[in-house]
């Protein structure tokens, strides 16, 4: 489970627990609600009868049932010299008994083991936004038998390699290649993505999804406990291990806070009575004061939080690897951005045709299609895509011959075709003014241009590039709204980078950068003291997206390096998901803070009318469950999956 470490105030240690024994824990409620009315009839039988030994013994009885654990573990602690919460409890409660409290020392303990509850339930909960995951995946699988059979087998003892079958409605059981059929996949578990994706033959599926149209079978790649989901799971449970600022403030804050209450408590308790000679009345001060001190509420409103915003960013397809990035990100100024696969679709497609022939179109664009299908070099995978988008039908290629540098060439009938780069026309005497013009013009639009010709002349140009993903302008906009400034980091030419950034509207552009040059890019900006985010492939960019404050990975599901190795692992390649990142941020850190700022308040209040006013140790006990209730309650509405969070403009 994620695991959240005590801040020195809080009764039990959440970090040790797993949502089995946090659901046990939840008993705890079936022993305080006879410890609760025995408090309570000791309340009402002092009201009417005053000091009737059945006070005592109900109270000792509400105090037994509810408060043994804070005892022990209070004892424990001032031996250990650990002023926490329950050594803190135990003292106030015990000094109650001493002086004739004993309704208040009773119900003083009730309502702090209720406030325990609370906030183990409370947390118990957030965790279970993630937990609750791993019932995503369906325990069982149609697995083929080596007899040509299927039979349905436990997910866990299916072997890697194994061919499974997915019927319309089922919900995938492990990870795999699709081997034949068609369907279309809900993966919102996964990747966050808002429609279902259509699978073919060779797409990956993931454990969790869910198969909604056709039926298909696949081959499976990872066991169930290597899944992409399980790897989720493992990553949003270690990632409280990673701290968040606030929660470092919290820590330290604790281990003063507490001490000098126990310090302030004793000097109320000894300095006044010295003057006034009302040592009672200033006990009992002291030990409210006590009371009054408890920071459990702010110390477990800090943990649900963050684990809430990590659940709600993981639902959304976003994995963020710790607390300290969610919280981060509200702070990004500047976001580095590969280009390919990042901001384009990382394949070219044919953007332009120039036919300078009498001839139908269709007959030049199936020559140089036919040249091209025999190539696997981008450009000329691009125009063979093209053409079987037309329906095209290639002629046969004979005597075909690679050119290296220059491009390919091959015999169609009779003829010798020429599918090649401008150099290669030069050196075949078919340059010409025009042609060169054509080719400068598209090139500074930032397209690759190849030119089909036979041996007499040029017949057609063809121009390709790699495109803008239709999000990706949203997504700069929507980042530029934020206040975060772009810029791209590439290893391409200048010309098709500033054209890129043209079309997607980035401020600035670093061209022709080896790895190396792309992480000097990067400490560059770091010297401008301003959070630097960079959002790359989590391979090729690795360096870069190390050293920057938080390291984007595009498309991460399925990929082990990805998960393993980003800040934060974007299991989809939308570019979108950055500024959601970017607003859960700055939304959870809100949380947080109006978290802190309403328990220190109260405390402070509380405070005042303990030494100057009239507050008893019941009614401090029972404000502080109220501010328990009202942060943790607060925290949990970062699980919620906000719409305005995600298509807000600001």
């Amino acid at each position: 489970m994620v695991e959240t470490k005590s801040c020195g105030c809080c009764a039990k240690d959440h970090a040790a627990q797993n949502l089995t024994e946090e659901r046990e824990e939840s008993a705890d409620w079936r022993t305080l609600l006879p410890a609760f009315l025995a408090a309570a009839a000791a309340e009402i039988i002092e009201l009417f009868y005053g000091g009737h030994w059945l006070v005592f013994v109900l109270a000792l009885a509400a105090i037994a049932g509810s408060g043994l654990p804070v005892y022990k573990q209070g004892l424990l602690a001032l031996f250990r010299l650990d002023l926490n919460m329950n050594a803190l409890m135990a003292v106030a409660v015990t000094g109650a008994l001493l002086i004739g409290h004993w309704p208040e020392a009773a119900m003083v303990m009730v309502l702090f083991a209720l406030s325990e509850v609370i906030e183990e339930h409370s947390l118990g909960r957030a965790r279970q936004a993630i937990g609750e995951v791993l019932k995503l995946a369906p325990e069982k699988a149609t697995v083929q038998q080596a007899n040509g059979s299927w039979r349905e087998t436990a997910a866990e003892q299916v072997a890697a390699g194994s061919v499974v079958r997915v019927k319309p409605g089922e919900k995938i059981a492990l990870d795999g290649v699709v081997l034949s059929g068609h369907s279309f996949v809900d993966q919102a578990p996964i990747t966050g993505e808002s429609i279902p994706v259509e699978k073919n033959k060779n797409a990956a599926v993931f454990a969790g999804t869910l198969n909604t149209t056709g039926s298909f079978t696949y081959r499976v790649t990872a066991l169930a406990k290597d899944s992409t989901l399980a790897r989720i799971i493992h990553a949003v449970e270690k990632a409280q291990e990673n701290k968040a600022p606030v929660q470092r403030f919290v820590d330290r804050f604790a281990r003063i806070y507490t001490p000098a209450v126990f310090l302030l408590a004793l000097f109320v308790a000894v300095l006044p009575p010295l003057f006034t000679g009302e040592w009672l009345n200033w006990l009992y001060k002291a030990l409210v004061l006590l009371v009054t001190a408890c920071p459990c509420a702010l110390v477990i409103s800090i943990p649900v939080g963050i684990v809430s915003g990590l659940a709600n960013a993981a639902r959304q397809g976003i994995l963020i690897k710790g607390g300290v990035f969610l919280e981060n990100g509200r702070h990004l100024r500047w976001l580095a951005l590969d280009k390919t696969g990042t901001l384009t679709e990382g394949r070219p497609r044919q953007t332009d045709f120039k036919n300078w022939t009498k001839q139908n179109p269709a007959v030049i664009q199936t020559l140089a299609a036919s040249l091209a299908a025999r190539s696997d070099h981008p450009v000329s995978q691009a125009l063979a895509a093209a053409a079987r988008q037309k329906n095209l039908k290639l002629k046969t290629v004979s005597k075909f011959r690679a050119l290296p540098g220059r491009g390919i060439e091959g015999r169609i009938g009779a003829k010798t075709y020429y599918l090649v780069n401008h150099r290669m026309i030069k050196e075949l005497n078919l340059g010409s003014r025009l042609i060169t013009e054509q080719l400068e013009h598209r090139e500074k639009k930032g397209y690759s241009t190849v030119l089909l010709a036979d041996t007499e002349k040029v017949l057609g140009l063809f121009a390709a590039a790699d495109t803008l993903k239709k999000n990706s302008r949203q997504a700069v906009a929507a980042l530029h709204r934020l206040g975060v400034k772009t810029i791209i980091l590439t290893g391409d030419n200048q010309h098709t980078a500033q054209a890129i950034a043209g079309q997607a509207g980035i401020d600035t552009v670093a061209a022709d950068l080896l790895p190396e040059d792309k992480l000097t890019e990067i400490e560059k900006l770091l010297s401008s003291k301003y959070q630097v985010g960079m959002v790359g492939d989590g391979i090729n960019d690795a360096p870069a997206l190390a050293r920057a404050d938080i390291g984007f990975a595009m498309g991460a599901a399925g990929s082990d390096t990805a998960i393993e190795t980003a800040a934060v692992a974007l299991m989809t390649d939308d570019l979108s998901k950055v500024p959601d990142f970017i607003r859960l941020s700055r939304r959870t850190a809100g949380v947080l803070r109006q978290n802190i700022i309403f328990a220190l308040g109260v405390k402070a209040l509380f405070f005042y009318f303990t030494l100057f006013g009239e507050a008893t140790m019941w009614l401090a006990v029972f404000a502080d469950v109220g501010v328990s209730l009202l942060v943790v309650f607060n925290s949990l509405r970062l699980l919620q999956k906000d719409k305005s969070l995600l298509n807000t403009k600001s």
